[in-house]
C-alpha cells in the first residue's frame, strides 16, 4: 500500500498509563483524548495520567491504516519497513531505526516523585545492571508545555533563597546540624562555584538520607508549626506547597527536600525544560510533554515507587537558580515553536481560529500531530478530517496544509530544526 513506502499522513492508536497521581476520570484531558482516540470508555473512577504517542516499548502505538490484511502493525513496525522514507537520511544517520523522541499528554492530580533521569552514560550503565528497573540505555532529556496552569519542582533554589530557608526554618537545621547551617550562611557566590556546589550537594544529601524516624519527627514539628503560624500570617507559596505535599505523602522525605528545589507555576502556553541529571518533580495541572525516547527515573522522594537515594544524590548537576521559562518563538501568526537544547524534539503549538488555514512546510524529519480541541482537515495529497483525540504520523519531507472552520487547536513533535539546520 502506498502509506508503507513512507509519505502522507497516517492516524495513530494511541495507549494511556493509569498512574495513581492521574486525575479521574472525565476530568482528565488524557481520558478524554484516550476515548475519542480509541473509543474505549472512560471508567469515571480511574485515574488517567498520561497518553503516550510515539515507539517506545512501553506504550507503543498502532497504525490505523497502513497494514495488509488487517495486519495490527506498530508505528515501530510500520517505521522499521522502510526507514529512511518514512524518518529521513539525515535521521536515520544519527539514530537508525530507533524513533528519537515520545509525546505525550499529563493529566496531574497529585505529586510526581522528586526524581531526575539519567544522562546517556549513566543510563547505558544503569540499564546493563538492572535492566528490569532501568529499561532503556538512553537518556531522557524532556519539556514539559502547559495545556492549563501547570505546576513543578525544578531545579535548586538560589544561594540566597537557600540562606533565607536556613535562617526561618527550624527543622531544616535540625536535619543539615548547626555546623553545615552556619557554612550555608555564610557562602557567597565568590568563595567559587565548585564550593557551593558541593555544600549544596552535602545539604541535600543529608536531607534525603535522613532516617524515617527523624524524618517522621521533624515533618510532625514542621507541619504542627506551620499549622499554627498559619493564623497568624500568610504563609509563603512554598510553605503552603509543603502543607499539600505532606497531606499526599505523609512523612514522605520528599516534603523537606521540596523546600530546596524551584517552585515553577506555568501559564498555559508556557514551558519548562529539563536535562539530564536535572532533579524535578511535577506537582498539578495538564501539559504536553516531549522527550528523548526513554522510560528511564530515578526516583527519591514523594513515592510509593522504588527509589534510589545514593544514584540519585550523586548523579545530580547542582546547578542553583531558577530555570528558564520558554515562551515559544512565533513561526506564523498561529504557530509558535518550543526549541529547548536537546536534538531529539521540539514542539509547535497551533491554535487556529474559524476560517482559518495555515501551513506546515516539508522538513527532511518525522512529526507527530496531536489535536486537544476543535475540528478540522489536514491536507497532504487527499484531505485528512480530523477532530480532538486525533494523533497522525507524518513521515519526512511532507508538506501539510491544516484548515478550518470552526477552531482547531493541535501540537506538533518533531526532531529539533536546529539539527536540520546544520545540515544544509
Amino acid at each position: 500500500m502506498e502509506e508503507l513506502n513512507g509519505g502522507g499522513l497516517i492516524k495513530l492508536m494511541c495507549c494511556v498509563k493509569n498512574y495513581d497521581w492521574g486525575r479521574i476520570g472525565r476530568e482528565s484531558t488524557v481520558g478524554r483524548l484516550y476515548y475519542r482516540n480509541t473509543g474505549i470508555d472512560i471508567n469515571k473512577d480511574e485515574p488517567y495520567a498520561e497518553f503516550w504517542m510515539g515507539t517506545h516499548e512501553s506504550g507503543p502505538s498502532y497504525v490505523l491504516k497502513g497494514a495488509d490484511n488487517g495486519e495490527k502493525l506498530t508505528l515501530k513496525e510500520w517505521i522499521e519497513r522502510n526507514p529512511t522514507s518514512v524518518l529521513g537520511d539525515i535521521v536515520v544517520n544519527k539514530w537508525g531505526t530507533d524513533f528519537p523522541f515520545l509525546f505525550k499528554v499529563l493529566s496531574v492530580a497529585k505529586a510526581l516523585s522528586i526524581q531526575a533521569h539519567p544522562d546517556k552514560d549513566l543510563a547505558t550503565s544503569l540499564h546493563k545492571e538492572q535492566p528490569s528497573v532501568y529499561k532503556d540505555d538512553n537518556h531522557k532529556p524532556e519539556m514539559a508545555l502547559a495545556l492549563t496552569q501547570f505546576e513543578a519542582l525544578c531545579g535548586f533554589v538560589s544561594l540566597e533563597e537557600l540562606k533565607v530557608i536556613v535562617r526561618t526554618t527550624p527543622e531544616i537545621v535540625e536535619v543539615i546540624g548547626n555546623a553545615k547551617a552556619e557554612q550555608v550562611l555564610h557562602f557567597n557566590e565568590d568563595d567559587g562555584k565548585e564550593e557551593v556546589r558541593l555544600l549544596l550537594r552535602s545539604v541535600f544529601t543529608d536531607v534525603m538520607t535522613v532516617r524515617k524516624d527523624v524524618t517522621a519527627e521533624v515533618l510532625s514539628k514542621l507541619i504542627n508549626r506551620l499549622n499554627v503560624e498559619d493564623q497568624a500570617r500568610h504563609l509563603t507559596d512554598k510553605e503552603q506547597l509543603i502543607l499539600q505535599l505532606e497531606k499526599q505523602y505523609p512523612a514522605d522525605v520528599g516534603v523537606l527536600a521540596a523546600y530546596l528545589l524551584n517552585y515553577v507555576k506555568l501559564n498555559p502556553g508556557e514551558a519548562l525544560y529539563l536535562g539530564s541529571n536535572e532533579p524535578h518533580a511535577y506537582l498539578f495541572g495538564e501539559s504536553v510533554e516531549c522527550m528523548a525516547n526513554s522510560d528511564n527515573v530515578i526516583r527519591a522522594g514523594l513515592t510509593p515507587k522504588h527509589r534510589d537515594v545514593k544514584i540519585l544524590c550523586s548523579m545530580l548537576t547542582y546547578k542553583l537558580g531558577f530555570p528558564e521559562i520558554l515562551k515559544g518563538t512565533v513561526v506564523n501568526p498561529y504557530t509558535k515553536r518550543y526549541l529547548p537544547p536537546f536534538d531529539e524534539f521540539e514542539v509547535d503549538r497551533c491554535i487556529l481560529p474559524q476560517n482559518s488555514t495555515t501551513v506546515f512546510p516539508s522538513i527532511p524529519g518525522p512529526s507527530i500531530f496531536l489535536v486537544v480541541g476543535g475540528e478540522g482537515t489536514m491536507t497532504t495529497s487527499s484531505d485528512e478530517v480530523v477532530a480532538e483525540g486525533d494523533v497522525l504520523f507524518a513521515s519526512a519531507n511532507t508538506k501539510i496544509t491544516v484548515a478550518t472552520l470552526s477552531g482547531l487547536h493541535l501540537y506538533r513533535a518533531g526532531v529539533s530544526s536546529r539539527l536540520f539546520e546544520l545540515h544544509k
